[in-house]
């Protein structure tokens, strides 16, 4: 994050409550941006969502050298990996969840208290979100502005599986309750997402005192497209006018810009375009699909490198970002694959020796993804888990439709083959028929049905004087 990049935040009680249960922090240093939403009665909500947003700080606070670590390790020093800060984030969160449900437990009064929460960590290039209940986050990027956190809510939970029609939906009672909460148990689920940031990239988060009177994600964007605090301003004048009910809390966070930054933005775009074109990856959405792209990592090849060895045993899918690679079977040559095209998709799978060999045809950026982390997504939500195994399923019904074709053809080529030796063997050609030697004299075949010819009788030799 740069000097350059600034945040707006603003909080108000609304028209309805007698108090403000939300709470939001914001620490310029770690660059980190929370935004929480108390429940429970006797104010215990404003306590909840306190404890979390405290807690989680000092948590982070500790851990301040892991995280410049991070910055260090993205420029090449390798130390910690992105991985490192999602766990970091979640040990955070499991931690105000303890301290919540443990004060929770000691005051009567408190019982059954929690908080939703939404957290923006930025570091470097990446920006890292941890995620429960029914705040949310939003990004605007390039015009375009969307969801990239998923409620935590029966309405929610109804419409991802498809159990009831909207019309439906509409009548459940209790349809907007939360199903997960920071303290209301000792543990909690949470998502995280590590994104690419680029520069004039903006982020919202709020609490559903503000996105409960959102039409869309696409309004939003109109006010956070806002310079200064004119987007927050008019933001909490929207949730006020249109009923006020509940507490309205934002922040607005504008990603500055730096030298380089459009290169970086263009290679996010052009990584982003190559994944959603991917048959397995076609049908997510787009939250989906950065869920898939943190899971990527970019590597580079110099021309004549051996990406992949024929008989090797892999575990990567491979997605070709830039440049061209050579695949060949033994000493010969197959293909060539270009930008957007992919190989080695059945080691996702299955640990299988590799059936051909890749090799750079020149400089070339190729989009890794590991089976390890191909699983992580599986496990982590079940809808795009759906969507991508019955894509690969479809994937890999054309591979077999495609080598049984080239199988029937071989087959029908070898047979013609033989058939064509056998035919030569029994019948000479032509050729070598005129190419023998001619016969002097014409020989006569005696016709076997003609009648044979009387034979006279031999006269007997004179004797001799």
């Amino acid at each position: 994050m740069t000097d350059a990049t600034r945040f707006f935040a603003a909080t108000d009680v609304g028209r309805v409550r007698e108090h403000n249960e939300d709470n939001f922090l914001v620490d310029k240093k770690l660059q980190l941006f929370m935004v929480a939403d108390g429940m429970g009665g006797h104010a215990a909500g404003e306590v909840a969502s306190a404890i979390c947003v405290r807690t989680i700080h000092e948590e982070l606070k500790r851990e301040k050298e892991l995280l410049s670590d991070y910055v260090l390790s993205a420029r090449g020093a390798n130390r910690v990996t992105a991985t490192d800060i999602t766990t970091l984030l979640d040990h955070a969160v499991q931690r105000a969840c303890q301290r919540i449900h443990e004060e929770a437990q000691a005051d009567a009064e408190k019982r059954g208290m929690g908080t939703t929460l939404s957290l923006l960590l930025v570091l470097g290039h990446h920006g890292f979100i941890a995620h429960v209940g029914d705040s949310r986050i939003y990004m605007l990027r390039a015009g375009k502005c969307q969801q990239i956190t998923e409620d935590h809510t029966v309405m929610n939970e109804l419409i991802r599986r498809g159990k009831l029609t909207q019309e439906q939906i509409a009548k459940v009672q209790q349809k907007n309750a939360i199903t997960r909460a920071v303290g209301v148990y000792e543990r909690v689920d949470v998502d995280t997402l590590m994104l690419e940031l680029v520069p004039g990239d903006r982020f919202t988060l709020a609490s559903d005192g503000l996105t409960g009177y959102l039409e869309s994600a696409e309004e939003l964007g109109n006010y956070i497209a806002l310079e200064g605090d004119d987007a927050t301003k008019s933001l909490l004048h929207l949730a006020n006018e249109r009923g006020g009910k509940d507490n309205i809390t934002c922040i607005v966070v504008h990603i500055g810009g730096e030298s380089g930054g459009e290169e970086r933005a263009k290679k996010v775009a052009m990584k982003r375009e190559v994944v959603a074109k991917l048959p397995m990856f076609s049908r997510l959405t787009e939250r989906e699909l950065l869920r898939v792209m943190q899971a990527l990592q970019v590597q580079s090849f110099k021309a004549e490198d051996v990406v992949i060895r024929e008989g090797d045993k892999g575990e990567e899918l491979y997605i070709i970002l830039d440049g061209r690679v050579r695949v060949l079977r033994g000493e010969e040559a197959l293909t060539t694959l270009g930008q957007g095209q992919h190989f080695g998709e059945m080691a996702l799978i299955r640990a299988v020796p590799r059936s051909a060999t890749i090799i750079s045809d020149g400089p070339s950026e190729l989009l890794v993804m590991r089976r390890t982390d191909f699983f992580d997504i599986l496990r982590q939500d079940h809808e795009s888990a759906v969507k991508i195994l019955w894509q690969f399923l479809g994937a890999l019904a054309d591979r077999l439709d495609q080598t049984s074709g080239e199988l029937r053809q071989a087959k029908e080529e070898m047979a013609a083959v033989e058939y064509e030796d056998v035919t030569v063997e029994i019948f000479p050609s032509l050729e070598a028929i005129s190419a023998a030697k001619p016969v002097s004299k014409p020989v006569a075949v005696p016709d076997a049905r003609a009648a044979p010819k009387p034979v006279a009788p031999s006269k007997p030799a004179p004797p001799k004087k």
